[in-house]
């Protein structure tokens, strides 16, 4: 096992050292998770982030019309608001 010490600024931030950068595979702009256990911290890369994500939803075939579908609940709107009105 191998310790590495890093100091932290006065805004809370700490440069990871680049043996634990690099055995870990992170880069710039990198995420990681830090796990609390035990009084005890914990580093390793980020497994879920929205960088990794991205892209893994497959977006609809086509665009929809807003304008459509708008209209589109404007009318049926307001053939519900005159149905109710012809009911009362």
């Amino acid at each position: 096992m191998r310790q590495f010490t890093a100091t932290i600024t006065e805004r809370g931030q700490m440069t990871v050292p680049a043996e634990v950068r690099r055995a870990l595979g992170l880069g710039a702009h990198s995420k990681v998770t830090i796990t609390l256990k035990d009084g005890t911290a914990s580093i390793e890369p980020a497994k879920f982030t929205l960088e990794t994500v991205y892209g893994s939803v497959q977006p609809i075939s086509r665009p929809e019309d807003f304008k459509e579908v708008s209209r589109s609940a404007r009318d049926e709107h307001a053939r519900e608001v005159v149905r109710e009105m012809q009911e009362s």
